[in-house]
């Protein structure tokens, strides 16, 4: 897999903060000027204050001024790829829009769909 934003959410799932589920994930986000994003899964023993890798990524890109997503790659070690849970889809979906959706693992198989494929009805401004 010669890819950058691979490389990228692999690398960033190095990082995770996993010391309970040891689930470690990465997500690579490349926003509209081609610059790279990354965040990792980080735990808290009250599990409910965890945070995906996604959502790591998407809040750092827009707290660096990113405002425009072409693609998010997530990265997890399992046989089955692993896609983002709800509250991650909601997030991309608000941020990202309908992007381009790639999940990897360790050995490098690799799916991609789109944002909309997985989340097919989301809630989003236009219901407000």
């Amino acid at each position: 897999m010669n890819d950058r934003l691979i490389a990228a959410a692999l690398a960033a799932r190095e990082n995770a903060f996993a010391p309970y589920s040891k689930f470690r994930v990465g997500a690579a986000i490349e926003d509209a000027l081609g610059r790279i994003h990354t965040g990792c899964n980080v735990e808290n023993a009250t599990y409910g204050l965890t945070v995906c890798a996604e959502r790591v990524a998407v809040f750092k890109a827009i707290s660096e001024g990113a405002r425009k997503f072409r693609r998010v790659v997530v990265a997890a070690d399992t046989e089955l790829l692993t896609p983002p849970c709800g509250a991650c889809r909601q997030i991309l979906w608000e941020f990202c829009g309908d992007v381009e959706l790639d999940l990897v693992n360790l050995a490098g198989k690799m799916e991609t769909y789109r944002l909309k494929d997985l989340f097919p009805k989301p809630f989003d401004a236009s219901y407000l």
